[in-house]
């Protein structure tokens, strides 16, 4: 399972030289999508032509049955590496499925030490890290939305929980709207952006407060937080 940066930049910054030493040792891959790893590979510095490299492609779309074809090079010898979109494979992304398929068959699973956006953006938001829970995405229909978040919030202000989850880049400016609106007063919501990244900027308000000055997150990869 091997971790990836979070944007173009220099990966000597966030990869360990043990994961990509360990990367560029590999000839077969797993991967969400088939033209960003190519890239990130060869800015990698992969010493064999990417034509050589052999890609096996996991998505949310992916038919289980088609899942256990990504064991073949395993068990013809070859060590495999899942490479994931979101940092951290197996974390909010399809990787856990090959995982578990993993387990199932008695291979072994080997975790790398990477950047996860979800924790970087838990350890800066001031909020509580000893209870957390991620729920991905939210519902698209506006009023899905609407109650997911003050679910969201219900179950914050029970247990004490920062809640953390995603959003189409594209969306991102409507959820924080959405969040100020519809959130209470004492809602704490943190807003974490370009992690990793020169462009990082990382911002813990109460709720009502992000309606004033709010931040450009247009196409910006991000992490909302939330405790009540």
């Amino acid at each position: 399972m091997l971790p990836t940066s979070l944007g173009a930049e220099s990966h000597e910054h966030v990869l360990p030289p043990a994961v990509r030493e360990q990367t560029l040792a590999l000839r077969h891959f797993v991967c969400e999508n088939l033209r960003t790893s190519r890239r990130y590979l060869s800015g990698l510095g992969m010493p064999v032509p990417i034509e050589e490299l052999r890609f096996y492609e996991l998505t949310k779309h992916t038919p289980p049955e088609r899942q256990a074809d990504f064991l073949e090079a395993i068990e013809q010898g070859h060590d495999v590496g899942m490479l994931s979109e979101a940092g951290c494979p197996g974390v909010a992304d399809p990787g856990a499925e090959l995982a578990k398929l993993a387990h199932e068959r008695g291979v072994e699973v080997m975790p790398m030490v990477g950047p996860s956006s979800l924790l970087l953006a838990l350890m800066a938001s001031g909020l509580n890290g000893q209870r957390f829970a991620f729920g991905g995405y939210l519902p698209i229909d506006k009023g899905e939305r609407a109650r997911a978040i003050q679910q969201h919030e219900a179950r914050s202000r029970q247990w004490g929980e920062t809640q953390i989850f995603i959003e189409t880049p594209f969306r991102n400016d409507k959820l924080l709207e959405e969040l100020a609106r519809l959130c209470a007063p004492s809602t704490r919501v943190c807003v974490a952006v370009d992690l990793s990244l020169p462009s990082q900027w990382i911002q813990t308000r109460p709720a009502p407060a992000w309606k004033r000055d709010k931040p450009e997150l247009h196409k910006r990869p991000a992490v909302f937080l939330l405790l009540a």
